[in-house]
């Protein structure tokens, strides 16, 4: 059956009093490699089928989700009565809106789209020339190169069918000495990978392997540090995955005001940052409905098919929104401002890019990859993480070697009011959550005070 048919199928099944159908196809197609040779190669399709049931009942309308995979034709009735047994046995769902309707996709009838290793013929010479290089180097190279394209069929039972296609991909590669006592990464997202220069990577990595010769141990301490677009995208991914409205108006994130209140419309920092989301935005297009397969405090299985647009989260350093679904845009009384699959950071005037920035540090440090990132206080978003694969000494506007790695403790939002120079925003794949959220573009960011809590002996 194609996904097109499973959706009408599910929807005729349905004895509930309003239903959704989500299909989900997806095919993947990848490389991975290992000290200068390619080792796995795949090719993976997939499909899952996500049922939404609501029901009608004295005390609201209840909701039910089940989710399978691998759904045989004769597999979709039990899967819709399931779902609706499920919202029999919930109670009333507290997030329950009209369904919503309107106009479909006018590529509804399209077939999913598909990749292939075809998409890596670009790319394959260009990494065994860096293969090439690195053994007459004496270097090591380990990474993983990944292409997908993800079709989503929505159908509601209000009329609305929609589909979309979002393809991702993504380069991460890691270069180590023949000892193996120095290391650096480098990565970066692309839809479709035509902009990925390996030569340029492996150049970067070449460069920051070539720094760490010389070895320096610092203690902990706060420090003038520069922070790649790398680095700043994996603390602002964090800052937007808890701009929940209804968190904030629990009283339970940074963004909570007392007496039940958000934070909309304070200001959160003194330069003229802006904080935003689009759909459209060229090269981090994503999709521009909601495409929800559960509830929660960010989304709301009613609100499947509600079309989406720009946001600005913080506004010339206000905040100006919160990720809303209908109902909780009820409770604050603040528009309706779904999540959106991309972020992206801008400060007005500035320029130039990360070594830019260094150019200006007496003594820091320049920090390109965290990892372990974790919530240390929500009420603040002080967050705690481990540097890797490359802290630099930065003496007089220059890198003059690798230092230890630490832990560090700092909140993004804080970090947003107390940054001192800022580069130019460009798209830039994030370490430690590019796998979860790979379409962000972000500037180099400057910090005089860089909390370095303490000396971490991760390697």
């Amino acid at each position: 059956m194609t996904p097109q048919d499973i959706v009408e199928r599910c929807l005729e099944l349905s004895k509930a009093s309003g239903s959704v159908v989500l299909v989900d196809e997806s095919s993947t197609a990848n490389l991975r490699w290992a000290t200068n040779a390619l080792t796995t190669n795949g090719v993976m399709r997939a499909r899952q089928v996500t049922v939404v049931a609501t029901v009608d009942g004295a005390q609201g309308v209840a909701s039910g989700v089940v989710a399978r995979s691998a759904v045989t034709p004769e597999g979709l009735e039990p899967l819709v009565r399931a779902a609706e047994q499920a919202a029999r046995d919930n109670g009333p769902a507290e997030d329950a809106q009209p369904m919503v309707d309107g106009d479909g996709s006018p590529d509804w009838s399209d077939p999913a789209g598909k990749t292939s290793p075809d998409v890596f013929a670009h790319i394959a010479p260009g990494l065994g020339d860096a293969f090439g290089r690195a053994d007459d180097e004496q270097r090591l190279l380990y990474g993983y190169l990944e292409h997908g394209v993800r079709t989503t069929y929505l159908g509601v039972s209000t009329g609305l069918r929609v589909r979309h296609e979002q393809p991702t991909g993504h380069i991460g590669i890691t270069g180590k000495s023949a000892d193996k006592s120095r290391s650096a990464w480098v990565g970066q997202s692309s839809r479709d990978l035509a902009d990925v220069d390996v030569a340029a990577l492996d150049a970067e990595l070449t460069k920051r392997l070539g720094w760490a010769q010389r070895s320096v141990d610092l203690p902990a301490g706060r420090y003038d540090t520069v922070l790649p677009p790398t680095a700043v995208a994996d603390l602002m991914i964090y800052a937007y995955w808890t701009m929940s409205a209804r968190d904030a108006v629990d009283g339970q994130s940074v963004y909570s005001a007392p007496g039940g209140r958000t934070r909309v419309g304070e200001r959160l920092s003194k330069h003229p940052v802006s904080l935003w989301s689009d759909p459209s935005a060229p090269g981090l297009e994503c999709a521009p409905t909601v495409l929800a397969h559960a509830s929660s405090s960010e989304s709301s299985v009613f609100d499947n098919g509600l079309p989406i647009g720009r946001t600005s989260w913080i506004d010339d350093g206000t905040l100006r929104a919160l990720i809303q679904t209908r109902h909780s845009a009820g409770l604050t009384g603040l528009p309706c401002t779904p999540a959106v699959d991309n972020l992206a950071l801008t400060v007005d005037g500035s320029a130039g890019g990360v070594e830019d920035l260094a150019a200006g540090v007496e003594r820091g440090l320049m920090l390109t990859c965290l990892w372990y990132i974790r919530a240390v206080d929500p009420q603040t978003l002080l967050l705690t993480g481990l540097s890797r694969d490359g802290v630099y000494l930065v003496e007089n506007g220059e890198v003059t070697g690798a230092v230890n790695n630490f832990r560090f403790n700092e909140s993004p939002i804080a970090l947003l009011d107390r940054f001192s120079h800022a580069g130019a925003t460009v798209p830039t794949f994030s370490r430690e959550w590019g796998d979860y959220f790979p379409r962000t573009a972000m500037p180099a960011l400057r910090v005089p005070d860089f909390n370095m809590s303490s000396v971490s002996q991760a390697a």
